[in-house]
């Protein structure tokens, strides 16, 4: 029989896992990279030229509607339509949209068949296991494949590409670094904890090296605005652990550079400092570009009777 499809009643966000990549607590830390510990304080921007060309990669992530599936070869399960976007934003004196994806996507366990609606056509993927824990997984995995692709087509053209979020899969990319804008596990102690504490507007921490279940290079660096607590403005970066040493140095250097130019302000974005202008600009751009969730919505339940 086709594909029957059921929207669910229900907010489509509600119990929904949170999108934020967890933070892992097992953690091999060397701080001796850059300077030894005993070293270890607050090393302030250097004079560096702007890059020719600077480049953000962000993407969005919406459901659309909870669903259940039925096609009389398997049990009911349960779907989940969504909507997901990457794009770069290009800083070449000014900044502009460089490029956009967007994707509608139907997760559901087994092999679900595509849905067209007036709203567009949603792309089917199977997930292994069910449950709205795997599905919103799925969903994110595919955002990050999206983000991995856009920012794989536009950095070789740029002297320096920030990734919103953490650098895992993009590694490979160049001149690219990972800009964490929050902190829930602390890593570093000691001397090291108390320098990112003493740290001052536009000043970064030396470099360390740290491995999870994977390898990188990271510094943290404060952006301008106000210190109402140690961390205030405090953001992580991280770079390939396979650069050299003067490389990853430089890339440091430039970032505290360059970076604090962009900080947001806290009467025009709630997550100032840490949320670049180009990037809020960015996230703005992309949901505009999902389109209209209640008419998304309305276009999935026609759709469905």
């Amino acid at each position: 029989m086709p594909q029957k499809v059921a929207i669910e009643s229900w907010d489509p966000d509600y119990g929904v896992p949170s999108t934020e990549q967890a933070e892992e607590a097992e953690v091999e830390i060397d701080v001796g990279v850059e300077v030894p510990e005993q070293r270890w304080a607050p090393i302030p921007a250097q004079i560096e030229q702007h890059p020719e060309a600077l480049l953000f990669i962000d993407g969005v992530r919406r459901i659309d509607a909870n669903a259940w599936l039925e096609d009389g070869r398997s049990p009911v399960r349960q779907g989940m339509f969504a909507s997901f976007a990457a794009g770069a934003v290009r800083v070449v004196e000014q900044a502009h949209v460089d490029r956009v994806e967007v994707r509608r996507t139907l997760f559901a366990p087994g092999n679900p068949e595509a849905f067209v609606t007036r709203a567009g056509t949603y792309e089917p993927f199977g997930v292994a296991t069910p449950g709205a824990d795997a599905l919103s997984s799925a969903l994110q995995e595919c955002l990050g494949d999206l983000e991995v692709d856009v920012a794989a087509r536009v950095a070789d053209n740029a002297d320096l590409v920030v990734v919103d979020g953490p650098l895992y899969r993009r590694q490979h990319l160049p001149c690219t670094i990972g800009y964490v804008k929050t902190h829930r596990v602390q890593y570093l102690k000691g001397r090291p904890l108390e320098t990112i504490a003493a740290l001052a507007e536009s000043e970064r921490t030396p470099v360390f090296r740290f491995r999870t279940s994977w390898t990188r290079h990271a510094w943290y660096l404060r952006l301008p605005g106000s210190k109402a607590h140690a961390w205030s403005g405090v953001v992580r970066l991280e770079a390939t652990a396979d650069l050299a040493l003067d490389e990853t140095v430089s890339l440091a250097n430039r970032t505290a550079a360059v970076l604090p130019r962009y900080a947001s302000k806290p009467h025009k974005d709630p997550r100032a400092p840490q949320n670049l202008y180009p990037i809020a600009g960015l996230e703005r751009e992309l949901r505009r570009r999902l389109g209209d969730a209640v008419y998304v919505e309305r276009a999935l339940r026609a759709a469905a009777t």
